[in-house]
């Protein structure tokens, strides 16, 4: 807990430094996502057809695999993974090209710059086309191959429960134990969990060290060995912040429009406000991601240097780091 709230406190810092940089992205390059993420979300409701389709399907797997939960469970589950199909498809363009570029941005803005130095506030701290475009096609087919293997976590483990439970049923074991069921949910989530954190960090390493695909995957599994619950407590308050935005976006925005059944200025506005905000927040993530990959990358270095008598300036860097967040 203690060096996930020091690389929580630099990377503040490294988003106040570089203020007009980060602001920039998250208004050109983030924007364009979040809203379609967002809007994605509000036309759930309308495209009635193809998530009931989508969910038909879902529950009648459920129902051929025996997992032990109730009907309306198993429906709701249903209903939540053909929403997470449909925002996926409909902001895939996005996130393929908008989204990466400008994760492919700030990676390269804390490349170049430590944490504790002031950027300058003209904007000139972007990075290059050039060097942008170079980090792009690392990054590129690293999301791709991250896309197969959050997947491949996904529907292997649910497959091995699927076995797990159709053995308990050939042993008399009853699957509607809720124990059973329990048991099954936790190994679900702490495998998906494990694997987002291992993806998340292997699009950081990709433009960090301009490697793409499994390479980056190999080096990101290295260095968030031993440190996941780290990784999971720094992604929770970017992650919560951004569910809340969700939500607010449901209240706010669509419900105040199925209300009156038009679109004011003043409700675009406020949509446009809530979908900036949701973009700050994915930019300080993957800020937060990259304070977290030069965490590990000097601990690794530090653990394989012999000379343990530098072991502690790590974190008394980064302790400094957080301090200077409040002398900004």
């Amino acid at each position: 807990m203690e060096m996930a709230i020091r690389i929580t406190r630099s990377s503040i810092t490294a988003f106040s430094n570089g203020y007009h940089s980060f602001t920039s992205i998250a208004a050109l390059l983030v924007l364009p996502c979040s809203a379609s993420l967002l809007l994605s979300q509000a036309l759930v409701t309308t495209s009635t057809t193809t998530l009931q389709t989508i969910s038909a399907r879902c529950w009648s797997l459920f129902r051929a695999a025996r997992f032990p939960a109730s009907a309306e469970l198993i429906s709701l589950l249903s209903a939540k993974i053909s929403q997470t199909i449909f925002a996926f498809v409909f902001t895939l363009p996005f996130v393929l090209t908008l989204l990466l570029l400008a994760k492919s941005c700030i990676v390269l803005i804390i490349r170049s710059d430590g944490a504790g130095r002031r950027r300058k506030a003209d904007g000139a701290g972007l990075p290059p086309l050039s060097s942008l475009l170079a980090a792009y096609r690392s990054v590129l087919p690293t999301h791709l191959f991250n896309s197969f293997v959050l997947l491949s976590a996904s529907s292997g483990t649910l497959a091995l429960l699927c076995i797990a439970f159709n053995a308990g049923d050939a042993l008399g074991i009853p699957s509607s134990v809720s124990g059973f069921a329990a048991a099954g949910a936790v190994l679900y989530a702490v495998v998906v969990a494990n694997a987002t954190v291992i993806c998340n960090m292997a699009v950081v390493v990709s433009a960090m060290d301009d490697c793409g695909g499994c390479l980056a995957l190999l080096k990101a599994g290295l260095l968030v060995r031993g440190r996941v619950a780290t990784a999971l407590c720094l992604a929770l308050p970017a992650n919560l912040g951004m569910a809340a935005v969700e939500a607010l976006f449901q209240y706010r925005v669509v419900r105040e429009y199925n209300l009156v059944g038009k679109m004011s200025s003043s409700l675009v506005w406020e949509a446009f406000s809530i979908a900036y905000i949701h973009a700050l927040l994915v930019v300080l993530d993957v800020i937060m991601s990259c304070m977290f990959f030069k965490s590990c990358r000097r601990d690794l270095i530090l653990n394989c240097d012999p000379h343990h008598h530098h072991h502690h300036h790590h974190h008394h860097q980064l302790e400094q780091e957080g301090k200077a967040h409040f002398t900004v």
